[in-house]
C-alpha cells in the first residue's frame, strides 16, 4: 500500500506539473494562497430571463481588456450566453457582452469535435459538467465529454491562446465559428492559419463594423473545409451571413493542439499585429502566468483578513467583477501609438476609447472605486469620453459599443465631475463640460438615452410631466437633478460664469418638485402642477425606472437633508426609512403586465420593499449617517452583506450591471460608501472584516481595523482615525489617499449617541447654504 500510494502521489504531482491548473510559477500572493484562487468566476451565472442571481458569465480575460472569452452554452445570439445549469458547450467564444439586456457583439467561437464532422451547432453540442470544468479570472478549462477532448484557454487583453487535448482518433477536428450577422473566414493551409471577420451585433456599430480576427495553428492541417450558411463545402474561403472554418487532424492519445487567435476592430494586419505583440512566441504556459500575474497584482491592491473563507472568496469575486468594465476599445498600431476604431463615426481615429458600460448603474460605486484606486485608468476613462463626444456629439449613457437606447438619466455627468473634483487630470476637461452643458438642453432623437429626454420640460417646469407621454419622469427628474448639482460643482471649479453657475444650483433641488408631502415619497406630478392619479407607492415603472416610489424617493443624493426637512426632520425621515424595511414586499406590475425579475428578486429577498437586487436604492441604507441613528445602517449593511451575497452561481441578488452591484459589496465590506459621487465623501456602515489594507496608485497605504469583530458585533461602537477620535459618519477622499489607519472598535448593541450629532452628518447641499 505504501508503495501504490507514493505511485499515485509522483503520477498526481507529475500531471500538474504539465497541466493549465500549474501555480507553481511565481505570483504575488497574500499569505500562502493565490488570491486568484479565491475568484469564482461562475458567481452570478445561475440566472435567466425570469429571475437574476447576477446575470454574469465566466469572463476570462485581462482586466478590461478588449476581449473576453467564454464557454458558450446558449444559441448563437441568446444573451444567456453561459447558464449554470446548462449541460452542453456548443463552443468557447469571443464576447464583448456587457449584459444579456445589451446582448453581445462580435462574437466567434471555437468548438473541438472528433468523429463525425458537424457543424451546427445543436448537433455539434457537448455534454460537460462543473466537476470537469475549472474557471479562474484568466484561465478556463473544460471536458468535452461527447468528444474526449479538454479545452483550455488563457487571454491577454487582444488575444488568447487556446489548447486543445485529443484523444486517440482519424477524425479530429477545430471549427471556427464566425458567426451569423455578417461574416468570412479563409483558411491558409500552408501558414496553418485561419483569417475572417465577424459583424455579428445588436446595435450601436456603423455600418463598415468588422471584428477582424487571425488565428494560428501549431500542426498542419490535414482536412480543410468552410461552410456558409451551414452549407459545407472543399472552398477554402467563404463569405456570408453565417460562415465557419474546419481544419482536420489525425491525433495520439493525449496530443495537444495550439492555436494562437487575435482580433482587431481596425484592420486584419492590426490583428496580426496584436497577435505579435501580446502572444508572438509565447507559450500557452507564458500567457497563463502572466495572467495569473496580472490579476494578483490587481487583487492584492485590496487584502483582506478577517471574516469567513466564503466571505473572502465573495469579495475576490467581486472585485473581479468590479475590474472587467469598462472595456478597453483601443489598440496599439505599428508606430506604438494609441488608437482606435470609433464605434460612433467607422473611423480610425488616436486616443483613447472605452465601451461596454451603462452609467445609470455604475455611477454609484464604479467609478468612484476607479477615482479612488485607479486615478490613471480614471484619466484615460475620461479621455475616452472626449472623444466619444468628438466623434458622434455625444457624451455616453450605455455604450456597446456605440450609443444605445438603454437607461435613463445624464449619469455621465457624475463621473466627469466626480474625476475632476477629485483631483485626476490628464484630459480636456473644457471639452467635457461643453458636452455636459449640452447634454442638459437636448437629446439624441434616435436613442433617447443619449442627453436628457424631456429636457424642455425639465428646464421651462422644473420636472418633467407624468402625463406628456415620456415614461419613468419622475426618476428623471430626480437624475437629472443629481446631474445638475454635479454640474454645479463643476461649473464653480472651473469658475464659470456666476448666472451659470446659479442657473445649475438652482435646478440640483428640483427634486422638491416631485415630493408629495401627503404621502412623504416622490410622485408623478401632471404638466398643471397636480400630481398624478391614483397613485400607488408600490407601482412598478410608470413615473419611475425599474422601481417603485419606495426605492427612487431617495434618488437625493446630493440634499439628504433638504429630503429630510421636506419629511419632517430626523423623525420622520427615519419612520420613512424603517418603513422601506417594514412593509411586505408588495407590488404592482400592471405597467410591464407582469413582474419583471426585479420584482421577483426583491419579493424573494425577505426584506420587506427593500430591493438591493437594482441599483436605485443600493445607497438607501447609508442614509440613516444623515441622521441621529447611524446605527441602522449598520445594522442593514451587514445584513445584506451576509445574506444577499455568496461566491456561488446563484451569489447575487440581481443583476450585477457591470460591477455595480460588485462594487457595491466591495466598498461596504470595506466599512464605507461614496453615497454622493461628486462630494469627497464615503459614509459608513459596518465593515465586514477585521482588517483590510488598501495600496493606494500614489504609493501611500491605508489600513481599516475592525476591533472586536464578528458576526454578533456588528455595531460600530467608536472609530479613531491616525490614533484620534473621529466622530463624522464619514471619511474623506483626500484622508484615504495621504494613506494612514482607521480603527473602528465593534461591539454587539448599538453605541447610540456616537455620530447622532449633526456634526457628524455627511454633506448635503442644505447644509451647505446654511
Amino acid at each position: 500500500m505504501k508503495y501504490t500510494a507514493l505511485i499515485i502521489t509522483l503520477l498526481f504531482l507529475f500531471g500538474c506539473k504539465n497541466s493549465g491548473n500549474d501555480t507553481s510559477h511565481t505570483v504575488a500572493t497574500y499569505g500562502n494562497e493565490n488570491l486568484t484562487d479565491l475568484v469564482n468566476p461562475l458567481m452570478g451565472t445561475d440566472s435567466e430571463f425570469l429571475l437574476s442571481n447576477g446575470n454574469t458569465y465566466p469572463a476570462i480575460a485581462r482586466p478590461w481588456g478588449m476581449n473576453f472569452w467564454t464557454p458558450q452554452t446558449g444559441e448563437m445570439g441568446n444573451g444567456w450566453g453561459y447558464t449554470y445549469d446548462a449541460y452542453k458547450i456548443r463552443g468557447i467564444k469571443q464576447t464583448h457582452q456587457p449584459s444579456p439586456w445589451i446582448n453581445d457583439y462580435a462574437a466567434f467561437s471555437f468548438m473541438p469535435i472528433t468523429g463525425e464532422l458537424k457543424v451546427n451547432e445543436d448537433e455539434r453540442a457537448s455534454w460537460f459538467s462543473h466537476k470537469a470544468e475549472t474557471a479562474k479570472p484568466f484561465y478556463y478549462k473544460v471536458y468535452l465529454a461527447d468528444y474526449d477532448v479538454t479545452a483550455e484557454v488563457t487571454p491577454t487583453e487582444r488575444a488568447a491562446i487556446f489548447r486543445f487535448t485529443f484523444p486517440e482518433n482519424e477524425n479530429s477536428y477545430l471549427l471556427l465559428d464566425a458567426f451569423n450577422g455578417g461574416s468570412s473566414v479563409k483558411i491558409i493551409p500552408e501558414e496553418r492559419k485561419i483569417i475572417g471577420y465577424c459583424q455579428n451585433n445588436h446595435g450601436g456599430v456603423p455600418a463598415n463594423f468588422h471584428n477582424y480576427f487571425v488565428a494560428v495553428f501549431d500542426k498542419d492541417f490535414e482536412v480543410t473545409k468552410t461552410w456558409k450558411e451551414e452549407n459545407l463545402g472543399n472552398a477554402k474561403e467563404a463569405k456570408g451571413d453565417h460562415t465557419g472554418a474546419v481544419v482536420g487532424f489525425k491525433t495520439q492519445k493525449g496530443e495537444k493542439i495550439n492555436v494562437k487567435v487575435a482580433s482587431s476592430f481596425i484592420s486584419p494586419e492590426q490583428a496580426e499585429l496584436n497577435l505579435s505583440r501580446e502572444i508572438g512566441s509565447k507559450s500557452f504556459e507564458n500567457i497563463y502566468s502572466e495572467g495569473e500575474a496580472i490579476w494578483e497584482k490587481e487583487l492584492s491592491k485590496i487584502k483582506v483578513e478577517g471574516g469567513t473563507d466564503e466571505q473572502r472568496r465573495t469579495f475576490y469575486s467581486s472585485l473581479y467583477r468590479t475590474l472587467l468594465f469598462p472595456r478597453k476599445f483601443f489598440e496599439i498600431n505599428a508606430s506604438n501609438e494609441i488608437v482606435h476604431y470609433s464605434p460612433y463615426n467607422g473611423e480610425v481615429i488616436p486616443g483613447y476609447m472605452f465601451t461596454d458600460n451603462g452609467f445609470w448603474d455604475t455611477f454609484r460605486a464604479v467609478f468612484p472605486f476607479f477615482t479612488l484606486m485607479y486615478p490613471e485608468l480614471n484619466s484615460q476613462i475620461m479621455a475616452g469620453l472626449v472623444n466619444t463626444y468628438k466623434e458622434s456629439g455625444w457624451l455616453p449613457e450605455w455604450a456597446s459599443p456605440g450609443h444605445r437606447d438603454c437607461m435613463i438619466g445624464s449619469n455621465s455627468a457624475s463621473l466627469i465631475a466626480d474625476s475632476y473634483l477629485k483631483g485626476i487630470r490628464g484630459y480636456d476637461i473644457e471639452t467635457l463640460y461643453e458636452a455636459i452643458v449640452k447634454n442638459t438642453e437636448d437629446w439624441m432623437e434616435d436613442v433617447k438615452s443619449v442627453g436628457r429626454f424631456g429636457a424642455d420640460y425639465y428646464n421651462k417646469l422644473g420636472y418633467i410631466p407624468y402625463d406628456v407621454k415620456i415614461n419613468e419622469n419622475t426618476a428623471r427628474t430626480l437624475e437629472y437633478a443629481y446631474a445638475d448639482y454635479c454640474i454645479w460643482k463643476l461649473a464653480q471649479e472651473l469658475d464659470r460664469p456666476q448666472e451659470e453657475i446659479d442657473l445649475f444650483k438652482k435646478r440640483a433641488r428640483n427634486f422638491r418638485n416631485v415630493f408629495d408631502s401627503e404621502y412623504n415619497l416622490m410622485r408623478g406630478k401632471n404638466e398643471d402642477g397636480v400630481f398624478q392619479s391614483p397613485f400607488s407607492p408600490y407601482k412598478w415603472g410608470d413615473a419611475f425606472t425599474e422601481g417603485n416610489s419606495w426605492h427612487y424617493t431617495w434618488s437625493v443624493f446630493q440634499d439628504i437633508e433638504g429630503l429630510k426637512q421636506l419629511m419632517g426632520g430626523d423623525a420622520g425621515f427615519v419612520a420613512m426609512l424603517d418603513s422601506v424595511f417594514v412593509v411586505p414586499p408588495i407590488f404592482d406590475d400592471s405597467y410591464y403586465g407582469f413582474p419583471i425579475h426585479e420584482i421577483r428578486e426583491m419579493q424573494i429577498a425577505g426584506m420587506g420593499n427593500y430591493a438591493h437586487g437594482n441599483q436605485p436604492i443600493q445607497h438607501m441604507i447609508y442614509l440613516y449617517n444623515y441622521t441621529n441613528q447611524p446605527w441602522k445602517a449598520q445594522k442593514h449593511v451587514r445584513e445584506v452583506l451576509t445574506k444577499l451575497y455568496t461566491p456561488q452561481a446563484d451569489g447575487y441578488c440581481g443583476d450585477e450591471d457591470n460591477g455595480q452591484t460588485s462594487a457595491w459589496y466591495v466598498f461596504s465590506s470595506m466599512g464605507f460608501y461614496p453615497v454622493c459621487p461628486g462630494t469627497d465623501q464615503y459614509v459608513f456602515g459596518a465593515p465586514l472584516f477585521n482588517k483590510v489594507t488598501l495600496q493606494m496608485e500614489n504609493g501611500n497605504e491605508f489600513v481599516i481595523r475592525a476591533d472586536n469583530n464578528s458576526k454578533e458585533n456588528l455595531y460600530i461602537d467608536d472609530v479613531k482615525l491616525n490614533g484620534e477620535v473621529w466622530n463624522k459618519n464619514y471619511i474623506t477622499h483626500e484622508l484615504l489617499q495621504n494613506g494612514g489607519e482607521l480603527d473602528f472598535n465593534m461591539a454587539s448593541s448599538p453605541n447610540k449617541n456616537r455620530g447622532a450629532g449633526k456634526e457628524s452628518y455627511p454633506y448635503s447641499m442644505t447644509n451647505e447654504e446654511e
